[in-house]
């Protein structure tokens, strides 16, 4: 289990920067990498996370590919990873999931990103630092609890004791913007949009507690259930589901074929509209 928060804050990662044991992964675009990064930061493409495949690009990538970015992370050998992005820590926290679905405990997502780092005064650099060729390391067991697959969902549609937070936007929720075959939501799910969570005047936090809890207590979402998220590819709900850890929800999960699986299958039951 991992001592660490989920979130760390730039003021707390600096100090960090030069211990060997700590590894820094940007997962933004190429072209901010290039232009500027935390010192040290190893960058990672995105695509690396996501199995990619049609009609659901976000489910999991297959053992081997999750053996190889184990060998990238090192995860035998560093004692945390701290991962950050460019565009309001979607990506990185889709990173953190996927190593919290390995096992591996000890990462956290920069709070901001490279927004709080850079726009705060703290280092940057101009140096690339790419992940090189690495030995595949499997890891030795996956976590199930951080995973809902569809079949768990469908069986759990009537169970008060699981909430389903949809983090897309309120179109694609109602079903009045369709990217699948059909459009709507999962039945019983709520809509908290994930850039509705995120504070433009602090450069892409959080926001404070209180207003999340409260967005969270409207929507009937409760500490005590456990929540599973999912938007399009589960890149959205990787958010929400790093959201819900960092105010202290214990069990959460995310859906990684999110609507592109759900709303692709025609044998499986969906809501339009606003739910009750």
């Amino acid at each position: 289990m991992s001592q660490h928060s989920i979130l760390i804050e730039a003021h707390e990662l600096e100090p960090l920067l030069d211990t060997p044991q700590v590894l820094v992964v940007d997962l933004g675009k190429p072209e901010t990498y290039a232009e500027l990064h935390i010192p040290g930061a190893m960058h990672l493409e995105y695509p690396v996370l996501i199995g990619g495949q049609k009609p659901a690009p976000g489910l999991l990538p297959p053992e081997e590919r999750l053996a190889h970015l184990a060998g990238l992370l090192k995860l035998d050998r560093v004692s945390r990873v701290i991962a950050y992005d460019d565009e309001g820590s979607g990506r990185a926290a889709r990173l953190a999931w996927t190593l919290y679905y390995l096992g591996y405990q000890s990462v956290q997502v920069l709070n901001g990103g490279i927004h709080a780092w850079n726009n705060e005064g703290h280092p940057v650099s101009t140096q690339p630092i790419f992940p090189g060729n690495a030995r595949a390391l499997p890891m030795a067991s996956h976590d199930p609890t951080v995973l809902a697959e569809r079949d768990y969902i469908l069986e759990h549609l009537d169970d008060d004791g699981v909430a389903l937070l949809d983090a897309r936007t309120a179109e694609e929720y109602t079903g009045s913007k369709v990217f699948a075959t059909r459009g709507g939501h999962i039945p019983g799910a709520v809509n908290l949009n994930w850039q509705d969570t995120l504070d433009p005047e602090r450069n892409l936090r959080l926001k404070e507690t209180q207003l999340l809890m409260k967005a969270l207590e409207e929507r009937g979402i409760e500490p005590a259930q456990e929540v599973i998220t999912y938007c399009q590819t589960h890149h959205r709900s990787s958010h929400a589901w790093m959201m819900l850890k960092a105010l202290g929800y214990t069990r959460v999960r995310g859906y990684a074929g999110s609507w592109s699986e759900w709303g692709n299958d025609p044998n499986l039951p969906i809501q339009q509209g606003v739910s009750p």
